[in-house]
């Protein structure tokens, strides 16, 4: 080991402690059993990784720990003489006790076998091994499928770690100018799915193999693309008038979707396969659309100008027992709108009208507490990943428009793209390349 390398270890050693307490046992592969002071979060080293593609991969595993908001990354030299000093390596034991004085509660060691990864994550205040396996990454190093495959190896250890599989082995739809762009959820991989008909307003199928959306324009009409071939199907039969802001149900057998033919507008149901139509709201010359699925796929939440002015109102998946959400001021002239649904079922996100800049809100279904988002630019169109906890939503606050994510939790926002996106969605897990 490099003298430089030894001293910065050394110091190290003296200056950091782990501020951790002993937790019951869980089980094991599942999480560890730890409770964790100050931030909450455990810290984590992942060691270098040999080979070729190591630092890559290395990376890539870091990076979506990172964006997972659950494990504070603890970050050590990927000089492999530095690396030695951990152990692990021809035989030799994990240096446990040096890994502990780092802050370290677990680390990850993963090592390519071929067109394999072997994965071990190990309990620093155990000294043992927490869970070990080989994942499958195919031939095609740094391609877009071998990172969506790598994102999969970080998403069970981010389970592994914290009980909660991580988001990112998903991807994200969104529309810029003319065409239907798909980008995985670091911002990496990003690609051009289609551009027939102006894409607006995609939505993901709950399977990851279709996106649907609506094509542009006062004859538009709702559309499933299908991954896997790259063809389109019309699927709204309500032919005269806008066919907009389309939504599959969670077992992907039905689409919400508006239809307003000039004077107001109402939600429609359509089987996902194709068939009739039917209206399931009466708005009489009001505006309803921008529908969103409740998890269990028994209610909608939806925009309304029942009101005099958009507001966010819930429903039964029938049409019946409509009711209003977002809380109404009289005389107030607020415009909310653009509902998503929280995959846990909690909380409904939208975008609240807030001093001439709309901004992103959530509100609770049981006790219908509101909480602000954001306060910085114009902020829409709000779109859950599937652990609940986090955003992708439209910002103008880097100058011009972009997406970005944000970790309700804790407020953190990371922008994810660099050349223009708007409406957003985020898929549920994928679990194979899509």
């Amino acid at each position: 080991m490099s003298p430089l390398a030894r001293a910065a270890l050394a110091l190290a050693a003296l200056a950091i402690v782990p501020a951790v307490s002993t937790a019951q046992d869980t089980t094991r592969g599942v999480r560890i059993g730890l409770e964790y002071q100050g931030s909450g979060q455990p810290g984590v080293i992942v060691l270098p990784v040999a080979g070729p593609q190591g630092d890559s991969i290395r990376a890539i595993v870091q990076r979506d720990l990172e964006n997972g908001d659950r494990v504070a990354l603890i970050p050590v030299s990927s000089d492999p003489r530095d690396a030695e000093a951990f152990g692990g390596r021809a035989g030799r034991p994990l240096n446990y006790a040096l890994l502990a004085r780092l802050g370290a509660a677990a680390v990850v060691q993963a090592t390519p076998v071929g067109p394999s990864l072997h994965v071990t994550v190990h309990d620093v205040r155990r000294q043992q091994v927490l869970a070990v396996e080989d994942f499958p990454l195919g031939d095609g190093a740094y391609g877009r499928e071998w990172r969506f495959a790598l994102h999969g190896v970080s998403d069970q250890v981010e389970q592994w770690l914290t009980g909660t599989r991580g988001i990112a082995q998903t991807r994200i739809a969104f529309v810029r100018g003319g065409s239907l762009m798909v980008v995985d959820a670091d911002g990496a991989g990003e690609v051009a799915v289609t551009t027939i008909g102006a894409p607006l307003s995609p939505t993901w199928h709950p399977r990851g193999e279709a996106i649907a959306y609506n094509t542009y324009g006062v004859e538009s009409r709702v559309v499933v693309h299908d991954l896997a071939t790259g063809r389109n199907r019309t699927v709204s039969t309500t032919h005269s008038g806008v066919n907009q802001t389309p939504a599959f149900s969670p077992d992907g057998g039905t689409i919400a979707y508006a239809h307003t033919p000039g004077d107001g507008g109402d939600i429609y149901l359509v089987p996902a396969d194709g068939g009739g139509a039917r209206r399931i709201t009466v708005g009489r010359g009001t505006l309803n659309l921008s529908p969103t699925w409740s998890p269990d796929g028994r209610r909608l939440a939806y925009t309304s100008s029942r009101s005099g002015h958009p507001e966010v109102y819930i429903m039964d998946a029938d049409g019946t027992n409509a009711e209003l959400l977002t809380p109404f001021v009289f005389g107030e002239q607020s415009y909310q709108s653009n509902p998503d649904w929280s995959p846990d079922g909690r909380l409904v996100a939208y975008q609240s009208q807030v001093a001439g800049q709309f901004q992103l809100k959530t509100i609770g279904l049981r006790d219908r507490g509101t909480r602000t988002l954001t306060n910085v630019g114009r902020n829409e169109d709000p779109s859950w990943a599937a652990d609940g906890r986090h955003l992708v939503f439209t910002s103008t606050r880097s100058g011009t428009r972009q997406l970005w994510v944000l970790d309700v939790e804790t407020g953190r926002t990371r922008q994810l793209t660099r050349g223009g996106g708007r409406a957003a969605a985020w898929s549920r897990r994928l679990d194979g390349a899509r």
